[in-house]
């Protein structure tokens, strides 16, 4: 009986012993050291420095969010604009309508000299040598009297384009595209509708306001 009980006991033994022996199993996939991964990787992120120049090089020439805050130097009310401009120019220029493609005066109007300036408050927006023939339908042009024209998203029509509107009275002139391959010095086509303009050959605004061209 003794011998029997010992030989039991020598039995459990070998076998904790071999249990033992038998090194743990790793899991495939950890979640304790993919937190550390990730938190590791979060304080490199947090610890990196933002370089100016690239946040200063993306923001150039970005449109303005809307144009509802903002002010111009030549400020209106409605009824006026309504009493000075025809009910076309109130619809493109105060409402941010659009005359149709190939419909407008300056379409196919290339001086070679001139400035073309605002309908509503007959500030200069573009020269004679910045408009180029595009086939699109509307007077392009690729450049801009510096400061003339203000830029701003336009969101409407499901589309994000950007809208261009003259800096002094915030008439709506049309939109401007990028990079379309366009042989111009700035790869940019500003799509204005030509009931936005008024052309002058002496390249200077006349000094009238839309009330008195109405009238002459």
């Amino acid at each position: 009986m003794r011998s029997q009980t010992v030989r039991l006991l020598n039995s459990s033994i070998r076998q904790r012993a071999l249990v033992s022996s038998v090194p743990p199993l790793r899991p495939f996939y950890t979640s304790a050291r993919t937190t550390k991964r990730q938190t590791a990787g979060s304080k490199v992120l947090r610890a990196a420095p933002t370089i100016p120049f690239f946040s200063a090089f993306f923001s150039s020439n970005k449109p303005e969010e809307s144009t509802e805050s903002m002010s111009y130097p030549d400020e209106r009310s409605e009824d006026q604009w309504r009493a000075v401009l025809n009910p076309e120019q109130f619809r493109i220029l105060r409402e941010k309508g659009t005359e149709r493609a190939g419909t407008g005066e300056y379409d196919s109007h290339y001086p070679s000299t001139g400035v073309y300036n605002c309908a509503g408050c007959d500030a200069p927006l573009y020269k004679a040598n910045h408009k180029f023939k595009s086939g699109c339908g509307w007077p392009a042009y690729f450049d801009s009297i510096p400061g003339a024209v203000k830029r701003h998203v336009d969101n409407t029509f499901g589309m994000k384009r950007t809208e261009i509107v003259c800096s002094n009275c915030g008439g709506h002139l049309g939109h401007v595209f990028e990079g379309e391959g366009y042989q111009t010095p700035t790869d940019e086509r500003h799509c204005v509708n030509s009931v936005s303009l008024r052309f002058t050959e002496d390249g200077e605004a006349s000094g009238k306001g839309p009330a008195e061209k109405s009238k002459a």
